[in-house]
């Protein structure tokens, strides 16, 4: 599977997820640190990419968009690095069923 980590989480979620045998990139690694939503989600669709996010909007985009990236919105507070790849570690595998089923917007609490 192929990850891509939005601006507001860490780039150790990216390293973790290539631990794990998967692609995975952290924006920032990409240059995209500053891009917009339009950019990432763009970047998403042309590459296969999963998302992986923070940010509402990109939840609100898929609603209104006929083509859109698998989005994966993390809806805990925020936390150390620590925990937030603890909490992503204990439903990747779930996560990515969902994602294998075709469900385009995966909500992690």
């Amino acid at each position: 599977m192929r990850w891509l980590v939005d601006a507001q989480l860490p780039p150790a979620l990216a390293h973790f997820l290539k631990r794990q045998g998967d692609e995975a990139s952290h924006v920032s690694e990409l240059m995209m640190i500053n891009a917009t939503d339009t950019d990432i989600w763009n970047y998403a669709i042309n590459t296969d990419s999963v998302i992986i996010t923070k940010d509402e909007d990109f939840q609100n985009r898929a609603a209104l968009s006929s083509q859109c990236p698998f989005i994966v919105w993390l809806r805990f507070g925020n936390c150390s690095t620590r925990h937030c790849i603890a909490k992503f570690e204990s439903v990747l595998a779930e996560v990515v069923l969902r994602v294998e089923s075709g469900e385009t917007i995966i909500e992690v609490r």
